[in-house]
């Protein structure tokens, strides 16, 4: 027995190894490309890549006269389906293809990402986070309706979009040079995207989640789990993602939005003083690390994390939807940002605020930071997905257990909607074919691996560059393409005025 006991001792020491080996390399391989995508703006603090996501949602807000605003109640009818035509070309419904990108966006940025902000930029980093859903919205919308408009459409009625389709045709059509330049380099960044914040980020903090219930043991042991199962989804294409995400999605979406506006009407009268905190934090940073600046660069950045708008990735979900008018998709795409950020990432912020896991100086009033002094002091110390367990946990001892199930399904589900992200930029590089497409989703399921095993500083820090670096190339682009957008809302708009186009339920 003590030798058996000795030998399953070096196992686990060995496993562990691994597991350090694995962090060690990633870390060292990765540190450039993180460093050059949040660089500060000269003299300032600021990442320039938060700024340039924060001018594009402005821009873009203007420029088509608010119209995550205006479009609100006609997006929840193209959802519904009332204006769907069964003939359209395309392989998902509207609710399909919301529901596949939603699953890209909802999950551990709601969960984990909201913790981080907070707990680094503090309650006033939530106000930030809700601002900079709003906004991009109308980016959501600019992107996805070119990603229908200029998608390829094949003889088997499967379709591909998505930014580097739109650069390429868009760019010709306009008759701008560099089209195909940006394109390419969208692509790379997109399949680096995939393998980090798609598929890395996600296994990491369910190996977390799991450890949270099972106790410790080796990441790679939930990796190669992981790896298996998503292999076996993702095999089925586009229609096989589709159906399980659209069955998935609403489901998590109610068992966690549930919890939560539980614990929000139990603590209905600390709502009021939340929402003081939030906004008091917004813009005096109230002692946080990094002040108000830290705040507002929490907010954004962890915005932009979980609802991807202007990154392009959703795109290439929604480029594959039924329908003949792509402004449909754009409106509908708008809806996205809203139930992710401004709803679902709220109201974690908010529980995390009531339940008061952030720690407070009795003395001054100020909230407490850590040892090191990069972020505040938590209840247990709790850090991302693990702080927002604690938070729910204080209300429903269970609620720990619940949350970890969640956050498989969350972390499931994004990584099957990623490796589709994923696979068409592979293929718009490489070409279509089933060696070609297998190659990368092989490629796929062993960084699913890869995620389980490294910390998670080189992991997250690796998804949010190599998501930002999406977002360089594919705001660059829309810039140049707007004006095909705001031509397809007018002769939309005038049409559905005339009453050219109605209600296929009528």
């Amino acid at each position: 027995m003590a030798f058996m006991a000795l030998a399953h001792g070096a196992q686990a020491q060995d496993a562990v190894g691994i597991d350090q080996k694995v962090n060690e390399i990633f870390a060292g391989a990765t540190g450039w490309f993180v460093n050059g995508i949040f660089s500060p703006i000269p003299g300032t603090s600021f990442p320039w890549i938060v700024g340039w996501l924060v001018a594009a949602a402005t821009i873009f807000t203007i420029y088509f006269g608010f119209i995550q605003f205006r479009a609100f109640p006609h997006s929840i009818a193209l959802v519904k389906g009332d204006y769907s035509d069964p003939n359209d070309a395309g392989e998902v419904s509207h609710f399909q293809a919301l529901a596949t990108a939603l699953s890209g966006t909802v999950g551990l940025g709601n969960i984990a990402g909201v913790a981080v902000a907070v707990g680094i930029g503090g309650p006033g980093a939530t106000f930030w986070m809700i601002l900079a859903g709003l906004m991009g919205m109308a980016s959501k919308f600019t992107e996805c309706t070119l990603a229908v408009k200029y998608r390829n459409e094949y003889p088997d009625g499967t379709v591909s979009g998505g930014p580097m389709y739109y650069m390429v045709k868009g760019f010709a059509e306009r008759s701008l040079p560099g089209g195909k330049f940006l394109a390419v380099m969208f692509s790379i960044f997109c399949i680096l995207g995939s393998l980090g914040g798609g598929n890395m980020f996600q296994s990491n903090q369910a190996h977390q989640a799991l450890t949270g219930v099972l106790g410790e043991y080796p990441g790679w042991i939930t990796g190669v789990i992981f790896a298996v199962i998503v292999f076996i989804v993702i095999v089925g294409g586009l229609k096989s993602i589709a159906s399980v995400t659209e069955k998935v999605v609403p489901l998590m979406a109610v068992i966690y939005v549930g919890t939560a506006l539980i614990i929000l009407i139990m603590n209905a009268n600390m709502i009021g003083w939340a929402f003081g905190q939030i906004f008091a934090g917004a813009f005096t940073g109230l002692g946080v690390a990094g002040g108000f600046v830290g705040a507002l660069i929490q907010g954004f950045k962890r915005a932009a994390f979980s609802n991807e708008a202007g990154v392009g990735s959703a795109a290439i979900a929604h480029s594959a939807v039924r329908t003949k008018e792509p402004i449909t998709e754009g409106f509908v795409s708008l809806l996205e940002p809203f139930i992710d950020t401004v709803v679902i990432c709220t109201m974690t912020a908010l529980v995390i605020i009531i339940t008061q896991q952030l720690m407070v100086d009795e003395a001054t009033g100020l909230y407490m930071l850590n040892e090191a002094g990069t972020a505040i002091a938590t209840v247990d110390g709790n850090t991302g997905v693990s702080l927002t367990a604690a938070a729910f946990g204080a209300t429903f001892s269970w609620f720990p257990t619940v949350l970890a199930i969640a956050v498989i399904l969350f972390a499931f589900s994004t990584m099957i909607s990623w490796s589709y992200y994923g696979l068409k930029a592979w293929t718009f590089l490489f070409g279509e074919g089933k060696a070609k497409e297998l190659t990368f989703k092989i490629i796929f399921c062993l960084f699913v691996v890869i995620g389980a095993a490294a910390s998670l500083g080189p992991v997250i820090d690796f998804s949010d560059a190599a998501i930002f670096a999406m977002a360089v190339v594919n705001i660059f682009g829309l810039y140049f393409l707007m004006p095909v957008v705001k031509r397809e809302l007018s002769s939309y708009q005038s049409r559905l005025k005339s009453g050219e186009i109605r209600k296929f339920t009528e």
